[in-house]
């Protein structure tokens, strides 16, 4: 089932996808950055992973089978072992007499096939299908996982060696905390803890101990949902084992400890960055998931449109200034950096980073971890990075003047600087940065553009769809301007000109379970404030930052909320969830 990649490519060009021109220029482009040109057609929007996959099957004449919204059976999908499925994408979808019709996403992978014609005794018809199908049926592996996951706790938690005392300090000696954190149940319950976590898509892993019990709980899509409630014994046992994992000091209670470690799942690399704080009933620790095999980001992925992403492009074609992201904890401020930073990744540009931490490493970029405890802070970093002849600096947080300063210096003799500020709105960045004593005419003189965000979750295909009530437009009118809203939405295209608020279908999740509430994943709603001449006049008069963001809805900024409003048409989230999280 060999497909030659220039049959492929020629037949993409023949079916009209894409033109010859366009293809010579990704080539190049690919060759240049090292990227597999099928990754950077689909990045560019310029063919889906559908079309690559249809024009496969078409040539190797197997048949294309959609499975993302296929339930199989446990009985069917076990015959291929979760670790095999995961591992070669491959799962088995329908049984019928004496053979097994399997979804692959890689034709050529005949060991897998022959591995599950000789387990199964079955014969095997390969389908090729895409990623959000196989994605699909890994997720249904999971009822199966938690139930596994149930089963270790309740055999192994009785198991477990009690060591506990609430002075601050174990009375047992490090060998005896280290012998606790190598018994073999706590090294199964905490290795199938973060298998679970990392399937499941968590952010991160709460683990907290109470009277009775230690109660674990996972952030997914933003929200917290208790994952499990595990027996009190199994808190110390636990806490010892990530502290030998993150290389922590075993014997100290009192005071709060950070750390890191790596595992690797499945060929996925996963970091768990870790934090310990001492509480009442014991140490309440907090991983963070970081998957370093994240990449492939596009703006448009991440919710930008319209004049938004114009005026980002514009920005991120200037060799010097300024470029700020802004928002609360876990906004995806990082991601949009990091993005933009892909972005100006080509050989010609020296691009250095300084980070707290280093989430995502990135191919040919030179990322230094801060280390405030020994005195290499943002500033310091960011003034030894200007000895390393950088043409683009992206610098993790504005936390100071000296920093500030820096940054802005930076953007003026010749640097592009990209970082991020916690303020709640765009145009809140300009008060918060001359709050730091930096002068207005730097100011205006070095910001290209300030980008506010937030994350809000996204629908699943079970969606329900609804239209608003008078009522409900009533409501929604007081929040926003609906009549400006309508105008963007003409603009872009969405629907017809002559179509109202009550025409146009909203919707709302549908919750099938305790574990689906109808939402699936996250996207990003933004404001994107471009200092424009009228934007410079009001800071250089030391506006304040409600002036200032009338004057880029007048240059034609959407604000978050509406920018939610907006998406809610597109139909990715609903205007309940944007509500929640923009409703300042």
């Amino acid at each position: 089932m060999h497909i030659d990649q220039d049959q492929l490519y020629k037949f993409i060009i023949d079916s009209g996808l894409i033109s010859k021109e366009e293809y010579e220029i990704i080539k190049q482009k690919a060759g240049e950055k090292g990227e597999d040109i099928q990754d950077m057609l689909m990045a560019q929007g310029k063919i889906t992973e559908d079309d690559f996959l249809r024009m496969r099957a078409y040539l190797v004449g197997i048949p294309f089978v959609d499975l993302s919204k296929m339930i199989v059976s446990l009985d069917t999908l076990s015959l291929i072992p979760e670790p095999i499925a995961r591992k070669h994408n491959i799962v088995a979808f329908s049984k019928k007499d004496d053979y097994l019709e399997v979804g692959l996403m890689d034709g050529n992978d005949l060991n897998a096939i022959d591995f599950i014609k000789k387990k199964t005794g079955l014969r095997v018809l390969p389908r090729l299908t895409n990623s959000a199908s196989i994605k699909n049926l890994l997720m249904q592996y999971q009822k199966s996982l938690k139930a596994d996951f149930g089963d270790i706790i309740q055999k192994e938690a009785s198991n477990l060696k009690l060591l506990n005392n609430d002075d601050g300090i174990d009375s047992e000696s490090v060998d005896d905390l280290k012998k606790m954190a190598d018994d073999l149940p706590v090294i199964k319950i905490v290795e199938t803890l973060l298998n679970h976590a990392v399937i499941q898509g968590v952010s991160d892993i709460h683990i907290e101990h109470g009277d009775t019990n230690t109660i674990i709980r996972y952030r997914i899509d933003g929200m917290l949902h208790d994952a499990m409630i595990l027996p009190k014994n199994s808190g110390p046992s636990i806490t010892a084992r990530i502290k030998v994992l993150a290389n922590l000091k075993l014997d100290e209670k009192r005071l709060p400890q950070d750390g890191r470690f790596k595992i690797d799942l499945n060929g996925e690399k996963v970091s768990f960055r870790v934090s310990i704080l001492p509480t009442y009933y014991g140490e309440k620790i907090v991983m963070r998931l970081l998957r370093e095999s994240v990449s492939g980001f596009t703006l448009e992925g991440l919710g930008f449109h319209g004049q938004a992403l114009e005026d980002m492009h514009d920005a991120l074609n200037y060799s010097e200034g300024m470029i700020l992201t802004t928002g609360p904890t876990g906004s995806g401020k990082t991601t949009t950096l990091y993005t933009m930073l892909d972005i100006l990744n080509t050989p010609d540009v020296n691009i250095s980073t300084v980070e707290d931490p280093i989430e995502y490493q990135i191919k040919r970029i030179n990322q230094t971890q801060i280390r405030s405890d020994i005195g290499f802070t943002f500033a310091s970093g960011l003034r030894s990075l200007l000895r390393q002849d950088p043409d683009i600096i992206m610098v993790g947080e504005i936390r100071d003047n000296e920093t500030a300063s820096l940054a802005i210096n930076a953007a003026l003799t010749g640097h592009l600087v990209l970082s991020t500020l916690h303020t709640n709105s765009a145009a809140g960045a300009v008060p918060r940065l001359m709050d730091m004593k930096c002068e207005p005419f730097l100011l205006v003189s070095t910001i290209k553009i300030i980008i506010a965000q937030r994350l809000v979750r996204r629908l699943s295909e079970t969606k329900t769809q609804y239209f608003l009530s008078d009522a409900e437009l009533g409501q929604l009118g007081k929040k926003i301007d609906l009549d400006r809203v309508l105008g963007f939405i003409k603009k872009e295209n969405l629907i017809d000109q002559n179509v109202t608020w009550k025409q146009i279908p909203f919707y709302k999740p549908t919750v099938i379970d305790e574990t689906n509430d109808g939402y699936k994943g996250r996207v990003g709603i933004h404001e994107a404030l471009k200092v424009t001449s009228a934007v410079k006049e009001l800071i250089i008069r030391n506006a304040t930052a409600d002036e200032i963001q009338e004057q880029a809805k007048k240059d034609g900024m959407l604000t978050m909320l509406e920018d939610g409003i907006f998406q809610c048409v597109q139909g990715m989230t609903s205007i309940e969830e944007v509500l929640r999280v923009a409703n300042d």
